[in-house]
């Protein structure tokens, strides 16, 4: 362990959990994170640093270190969810439906306190430069305005870290290849004459249509596509008539469908169109359906993922865990479209009690994991020279 850094969080552990709570306390939605970033911003300027805020007005990038050469990246995302938290706890969320337990309170945490400690050495073996992001909880996320504003320019690597409620505090997890699944969302509209049930015949049977499509979809993709992909369709919503001797005019399907492999991402769209078309063309139901692509899979390169492995066994020698692939997806996956990098998963469990997952509204974390964040993203740039 660094000393310089031993030193930093000696004295400001406590601070860590202060700027947790208070960022947690006063959740904003995404690209409305404005306090959320002069409150960073404020604490960067303190230590004699120069962020710089994003065209839009909310998250910002912040260099140190030596300049003239490549930087390793550090990115935390600042957004909160639109959702009530039922935590109780006494910096529990004081903005009505909207709370931090996504753990974006813990990334930004995080990675300010790792730059504040890296900000107090005399010197860096590399350049540095923190990305407080906006807006991740949306698709297809702020990770794109961070890279259209130039963020990644100079950049050789980027790397995060995610809460993880499976994993006890004082562990990470990390793993070669995709950590997470690219997510998109498919919305079919149908329409058609509608009719009498004792006459299907004489019209488009819509909600056969639908039965086919809510079966055939998912079905077909998993005849299409390499099991190994970890490809899944799944549909979250439906909705058609309300009678039940009429044959309706009109249904509505909405879903999922997410694969942890690149390739596959790529394909998914014009596969999906080709099986829905197929699927309707016989009924006589006409159809509009919106795909909409949310965000690439997470894939970890395997330098990337070998450097967060020795940053993270250099907090201690039973830090390191495995972790599986995710099917949930994460806009980060968008900065390894120009980079490449690595996210690690933070365990926050406290090794007692349920485990409390994220995007719950009863989600809270073992803050001993901020300083275990801390050391870990000084220890990529200080291993990376």
């Amino acid at each position: 362990m660094n000393p310089y850094v031993e030193k930093w969080l000696d004295r400001h552990t406590e601070d860590l959990s202060l700027w947790r709570r208070h960022i947690h306390a006063n959740p904003e939605l995404a690209r409305q994170e404005y306090a959320t970033t002069e409150f960073v911003a404020k604490h960067l300027r303190a230590a004699g640093l120069e962020p710089k805020v994003l065209p839009r007005g909310t998250g910002l990038i912040c260099d140190l270190g030596p300049t003239g050469g490549p930087r390793i990246a550090l990115r935390a995302d600042m957004d909160a969810l639109p959702m009530q938290e039922a935590t109780g706890l006494p910096f529990e969320s004081t903005v009505p439906g909207v709370s931090h337990v996504c753990g974006h309170d813990a990334h930004t945490t995080v990675v300010l306190g790792a730059g504040l400690a890296l900000a107090s050495m005399p010197e860096l073996p590399i350049g540095v430069r923190l990305v407080f992001q906006p807006a991740e909880e949306v698709m297809p996320g702020g990770a794109l305005d961070v890279v259209a504003a130039g963020g990644l320019d100079g950049v050789a690597r980027i790397f995060a870290l995610h809460c993880d409620p499976r994993l006890e505090a004082g562990k990470v997890g990390m793993r070669v290849g995709a950590i997470t699944s690219a997510a998109d969302t498919v919305e079919l509209v149908l329409d058609s004459p509608g009719g009498h049930t004792s006459r299907p015949h004489l019209t488009g049977d819509l909600v056969y249509g639908l039965g086919a499509v809510i079966t055939g979809l998912p079905g077909m993709l998993s005849r299409r596509i390499d099991p190994r992909t970890g490809t899944v369709m799944v549909w979250g919503a439906v909705s058609a008539g309300k009678a039940p001797n009429a044959i309706p005019r009109t249904g509505m399907l909405a879903g999922t469908v997410r694969t942890g492999d690149h390739d596959t991402w790529q394909l998914l769209e014009p596969m999906v169109r080709e099986i829905v078309h197929g699927l309707l063309a016989p009924t006589g139901v006409s159809y509009e359906l919106n795909y909409r692509r949310g965000v690439p899979p997470v894939v970890n390169d395997e330098v990337s993922a070998r450097m967060f492995e020795d940053a993270i066994r250099a907090t201690g020698p039973d830090a390191l865990a495995d972790t599986p692939q995710s099917g949930g997806g994460e806009d980060f996956s968008w900065y390894l479209e120009h980079v490449p990098g690595a996210m690690g998963r933070l365990g926050v469990w406290p090794g007692v009690g349920p485990e409390l997952d994220i995007h719950q509204p009863t989600f809270d974390l073992d803050e001993r994991a901020l300083a275990v964040g801390v050391r870990v993203m000084t220890n990529l740039v200080l291993g990376a020279a």
